[in-house]
C-alpha cells in the first residue's frame, strides 16, 4: 500500500499516542473527522487509543516520573472511563456510536480467545459501531502486557485483517538523527524494508518525545509486526489539520511497506499447520462454492472426522476425500456435527445458541490443488 492507496483501504488500524489526548478536543475533534471520512468511503476503522493512565494519573494527583504496577492499574481504572467520555465527545457530531474493547496478551496469544476478540470487533463495525480498544492496565501483569499500544495496535490489525496501520503521536516522521538536536536531519518518507540501519535510526531519532510508555523503537517494532502479516504502517504527527487524510500527500509521515501480501501471509500460517486436526467432508456443492471464494456454511458439510476445538485448522474434503482446503473453524468437532447438513436458519435449533453462520469463514480458508494429498 502507497499514500495514494490511503482511501482504497478495506481496514485501517489508528492508533492515538497518550500526548494526543492529552492535547485535548480540537486534536481529537480532528482525528474523529479523518476516521469518519475513511468511513464514509468505506473504510472499516479501528480505533487504538493510549492515554487511560495519563488521565487516571492526572486524576489521582499521582507523582510525576515511573508508577509501581497497582498504582498504574489504579489509574488505568480511574482513567479508563474518562478516555471513552472524551473520545464519544469527539465522535458525537458525527452521530456514531463508540464501543470499548478492552484486550491483553493473554487474549490475542490464544487462538479460541483471538476468534472471540475478532468475532466481536467485526460486529461492532458491522453495526456501524466504532471500536476503540486499549489494552486492559486495571488487570495486566507483567507477564500479560504488551507493555505499549503501537505493538497492540499492530496485533488489532492483524486481527482485523487491516491493510494499513496509522501510528499518530507528537511525532512527525522517522528521522535519521533527532531533528530536535540536528537541524539537518532527514525524514525518511518510504521505508521499503525494516535493516538493521532503520532500527538504529529509531535508537537515535525522537528518543525523548512523547509522555506515553513508546517511542520510535516501538513503532518500528509495531511495522514490522503489522508487515509480517502483509499490513502496511505509516507514521504520522497527530496534531496537523487532517492527521489522517494528510497521509495521502507526497512526503508526509514515514511509510512501512509490508512485507508480504495480506493474503499470501494469512495462507502460510494455515498451511503452515502440518498436521490438521481433523476433517469436514463436503459435498459438490460447497466444493464449487469453495472454489469460487465462499465461505464454508453447514449445509453443504456431510460428515464430521476426528475431534477437534473452535479455532483449530482443519481439513475440507470433497465427496471422494480429496483436499479442498484448510481452514480454521469456527466451531468445535461437536458442535459441527450438530450443524452438518443443516440450513443456516436452522443452526440456533441445533445448537440453543446463535454464532457465525460459516462453518469456516472465507478469510481463513487456503484453497489447494487438486493434485494435493492432504497428507
Amino acid at each position: 500500500m502507497t499514500p495514494r492507496d490511503l482511501g482504497t483501504a478495506r481496514g485501517v488500524v489508528v492508533k492515538v499516542g497518550s500526548s494526543l489526548v492529552q492535547a485535548g478536543a480540537p486534536v481529537m475533534g480532528a482525528i474523529a473527522d479523518d476516521i469518519m471520512a475513511l468511513r464514509e468511503g468505506g473504510v472499516r476503522v479501528t480505533l487504538v487509543s493510549s492515554g487511560a493512565v495519563a488521565l487516571g494519573r492526572d486524576r489521582l494527583g499521582l507523582p510525576a516520573g515511573t508508577l509501581s504496577l497497582e498504582q498504574k492499574q489504579a489509574a488505568a481504572a480511574t482513567g479508563q472511563p474518562r478516555l471513552l467520555d472524551l473520545w464519544e465527545s469527539a465522535f458525537a457530531p458525527h452521530g456514531v456510536a463508540t464501543a470499548q474493547a478492552l484486550l491483553t496478551l493473554d487474549v490475542t496469544e490464544s487462538r479460541r480467545s483471538w476468534l472471540n476478540a475478532r468475532a466481536t470487533l467485526s460486529t461492532l463495525m458491522d453495526l456501524g459501531a466504532l471500536p476503540i480498544v486499549n489494552e486492559n492496565d486495571t488487570i495486566a501483569t507483567d507477564e500479560i502486557r504488551y507493555g505499549d499500544n503501537d505493538r497492540l495496535a499492530a496485533r488489532v490489525a492483524q486481527l482485523t485483517g487491516a491493510e494499513l496501520l496509522v501510528l499518530l503521536s507528537d511525532v512527525d516522521a522517522l528521522y535519521d538523527a533527532d531533528p530536535r538536536r540536528r537541524p539537518g536531519a532527514q525524514a525518511q518518507h518510504d521505508v521499503p524494508v525494516i535493516n538493521a540501519r532503520i532500527q538504529a535510526m529509531a535508537g537515535r531519532a525522537n528518543a525523548e518525545h512523547g509522555v506515553g510508555t513508546g517511542g520510535m523503537q516501538t513503532k518500528i517494532m509495531a511495522a514490522e509486526l503489522a508487515g509480517a502479516s502483509g499490513c502496511a504502517t505509516a507514521i504520522a504527527i497527530g496534531t496537523a489539520r487532517h492527521p489522517i487524510l494528510s497521509l495521502a500527500r507526497p512526503n508526509h509521515g514515514s511509510w512501512f511497506h509490508p512485507a508480504n501480501s495480506s493474503t499470501s501471509a494469512r495462507e502460510r500460517w494455515i498451511s503452515g499447520i502440518v498436521s490438521p486436526n481433523g476433517a469436514l467432508r463436503v459435498d459438490a456443492g460447497a466444493v464449487g462454492a469453495l472454489r469460487d471464494g465462499k465461505s464454508l456454511l453447514p449445509v453443504g458439510v456431510t460428515a464430521v472426522d476426528g475431534q477437534f476445538e473452535r479455532g483449530e485448522t482443519i481439513r475440507i474434503l470433497g465427496p471422494q476425500g480429496e483436499l479442498v482446503a484448510r481452514g480454521v473453524t469456527a466451531y468445535g468437532a461437536d458442535e459441527a456435527r450438530k450443524l452438518a447438513g443443516c440450513r443456516s436458519d436452522e443452526a440456533e435449533d441445533r445448537l440453543g445458541y446463535r454464532r457465525a453462520a460459516a462453518l469456516v469463514h472465507t478469510d481463513d480458508i487456503v484453497r489447494v490443488s487438486s493434485q494435493e494429498d492432504g497428507r
